[in-house]
């Protein structure tokens, strides 16, 4: 499976990054994809587009397994849809007119909120108490306090 990132959408929505400056939006999205893209994602090359161009005016760049494209001189939408075409391709966007648009040639179309971090649906790992360097039965002492703390506020 390959994967076309609908960049600025993901970054607007996200609580993550929805406030940082431009910039800062791309540093984040990229970065986070680069570490934990196929966690997130699932297994494949992850392309991320943006639209304009970046400071450095440089129109295409690779962060570890990520590529980052720059539409120049089309929209990003319109570069999305163009890499859409073929076999095999998820573009993670949530923009209702451009998922239909890639749809149409046959792309699976997957949310925004499935690159942000910590999203609710998405179940965070499970670590054993010991590892943490919590003493045998500290979940029992945990569930005693919430009796004791929440039971007389319900």
């Amino acid at each position: 499976m390959r994967y076309v990132v609908d960049g600025y959408n993901v970054t607007k929505r996200d609580p993550a990054t929805a406030r940082l400056s431009l910039e800062g939006q791309r540093e984040a999205l990229v970065a986070r994809l680069a570490v934990r893209g196929e966690g997130l994602l699932g297994s494949g090359p992850i392309m991320v587009v943006f639209d304009g161009v970046p400071d450095a005016g440089i129109g295409t760049f690779r962060r570890g397994s990520v590529e980052v494209r720059f539409a120049r001189l089309e929209t990003a939408d319109d570069l999305i849809v163009r890499l859409a075409e073929g076999e095999g391709v998820t573009v993670v966007t949530s923009d209702t007119g451009l998922g239909i648009r890639v749809g149409a040639l046959g792309a699976r179309v997957l949310g925004s909120d499935v690159c942000f971090e910590g999203r609710a649906g998405k179940p965070s790992p499970r670590y054993r108490a010991s590892s943490a360097g919590l003493p045998p039965g500290a979940n029992k002492v945990t569930e005693e306090l919430k009796k004791l703390w929440l039971d007389d506020k319900e």
